[in-house]
């Protein structure tokens, strides 16, 4: 399949904001994408490559290409000549590139790719590598759309991306299958083979985390303490223990103190969700860089001696699996009690109570502990693997700065004719801004379109990419927390940023400061 016939339906699914439109586009790229003359496993490739390009990703998740192998592109091909598997080898010969030389050979790779794609092409990959094709096809809508293309419920085909833990092995499965639903029906829960977590929801305060979970009902709440730390998914099968991350990614061999402690564990049989964190000699967590650093390497950290002495621990808040039982329909009450038998010394501290009050001050207590929330559960619901499930209901404080635009990044995909990414700073009271991060999200279509108007009038120059504004207008910007940078010549970056609304009541004179941020972040 050509890349020219994915960018088509990208352009296509970008046009309409109809769910169902957006649905069909897929569906009938999905059947053409399985309808060649060739081999089985040639045409299941493809499928799996065009089910993450047209939900907006890359199957090689780093690539080394930054902003400026974007930012000078070759001019384009005139024919379309580039199917979807040249582009996905091209990507991965870039992403193994390492060593002396490679940034030069990632280049000249980069450049042969662009140079082999059309005009439209070059945008559509352009968008794929910035992680900014926001065209409207979430992987939620492609699940629907492979339920569409094979004739079987939407239903059957996500609880079967659930348990496979990724879409395209389901689709190109279920799509090349003489027997669409038997198909399906044979992705279940496996130990040693991760299956996407459950998400939670999100509220500004128990009080609404308790009705969302039903307004005026009594029952009983599970309030777990909200560690900030990385999300862990265990395996254990015998000795053998796999430990994934949030997003599927393997650890197991940068994490030896988690294995042993899962190894511990009275189970030989398990599939645990959890946090791991970083906790110091007075029992305090430490900030979540350092969690994030410890876990990403056991060597490279700026902290390189500190990281080498911190030990990860792990704490549990839900099984999914237990002595040869699949427990991931079972009630939340049911698996806290397999829970509290297969691993009690190291679970997530949490509260049972129908009493919101109770919780509203086991919240306040976490936070005073340095955590960073609760997450209030229904007791009945059963684990929604893989979906922002009801049943979960996160509550965190919310911390806000009021920051200075410096610049901003020409979208992409479904923003594309829209200025879209902001950059934003801190005001330094000895002149200037220091920048902590960019963000776009929380960015409605009205704003958009009112920030593309806006940041025209501020510009002051325009690489073709990035159009760098006088610093004037101040954003409201929600975060998660700050962790330390090398990238940012502050030290910090934000984490999660969203846009609250835009500031024009604000001068930049009246923005937050850095010190400000530096004292806020506790680093």
């Amino acid at each position: 399949m050509l890349l020219a016939e994915v960018a088509a339906t990208s352009d296509a699914v970008s046009a309409t904001r109809s769910r169902l439109a957006k649905r069909a586009a897929i569906a009938d790229l999905l059947r053409r994408a399985t309808a060649s003359d060739a081999a089985a496993a040639d045409r299941a490739a493809t499928t799996e490559i065009v089910v993450a390009y047209i939900a907006g990703a890359l199957r090689q998740r780093r690539t080394g290409l930054g902003w400026a192998a974007l930012r000078d592109l070759p001019p384009p091909a005139t024919d379309a000549t580039l199917t979807v598997r040249d582009v996905d080898a091209a990507f991965a010969e870039i992403a193994s590139l390492e060593g002396p030389g490679s940034a030069q050979a990632r280049s000249t790779a980069a450049t042969a790719l662009f140079g082999a794609a059309t005009e439209r092409e070059q945008v559509f990959l352009r968008g794929l590598v910035a992680g900014e094709l926001r065209q409207g096809a979430l992987d939620s809508v492609v699940v629907d759309a492979v339920g569409e293309a094979a004739g079987v419920p939407a239903d059957a085909v996500r609880r079967a991306v659930m348990m496979r833990g990724a879409t395209g092995p389901v689709a190109s499965a279920v799509l090349l299958a003489d027997d669409p639903a038997a198909t399906l029906a044979t992705f279940t829960l496996q130990v040693g083979r991760p299956v996407r977590p459950m998400l939670a929801q999100s509220a500004p305060d128990i009080a609404t985390a308790f009705e969302k979970l039903g307004s005026g009902d009594p029952a009983e709440r599970c309030v777990d303490v909200k560690l900030d730390g990385i999300r862990i998914q265990v395996h254990r099968l015998g000795d053998e223990v796999r430990v994934v991350t949030r997003s599927l990614d393997d650890i197991t061999e940068r994490v030896p103190e988690i294995v042993e402690v899962v190894r511990s564990l009275p189970s030989d049989r398990l599939v645990l969700d959890g946090e791991a964190l970083a906790v110091g000699p007075d029992g305090v967590p430490r900030p979540f860089q350092e969690t994030a650093a410890r876990s990403a390497t056991r060597e490279a950290a700026p902290e390189v001696e500190l990281v080498a002495q911190l030990r990860l621990s792990p704490f549990f808040f839900d099984v999914l699996h237990a002595g040869g039982r699949d427990l991931i329909d079972a009630p939340l009450r049911e698996r806290l009690a397999v829970l509290d038998e297969v691993a009690a010394s190291h679970t997530v501290r949490r509260l049972l109570t129908a009493d919101p009050d109770a919780a509203a001050e086991f919240f306040a207590g976490a936070l005073r502990e340095g955590q960073e929330g609760v997450v209030v559960k229904s007791l009945d619901a059963p684990y929604a693997a893989g979906r922002r499930g009801a049943g979960w209901i996160k509550v965190k404080p919310r911390q806000t700065l009021d920051l200075v635009v410096l610049a901003v990044e020409r979208g992409s995909g479904r923003r594309q004719g829209w200025l879209s990414n902001i950059h934003l700073g801190a005001r330094d009271p000895e002149g200037g801004f220091v920048m902590l991060g960019k963000t776009f999200k929380g960015m409605t279509d009205e704003m958009l379109e009112w920030q593309t108007a806006r940041f025209t009038e501020l510009a002051t120059d325009d690489d073709g990419w990035v159009v760098t504004v006088r610093p004037e207008q101040v954003v409201e910007i929600a975060f998660d927390g700050l962790q330390r940078s090398t990238r940012y010549p502050g030290g910090l970056a934000l984490r999660f940023a969203r846009v609250l609304r835009y500031r024009d009541d604000k001068s930049a004179a009246e923005a937050d400061t850095i010190e400000a941020v530096q004292a806020l972040s506790g680093l």
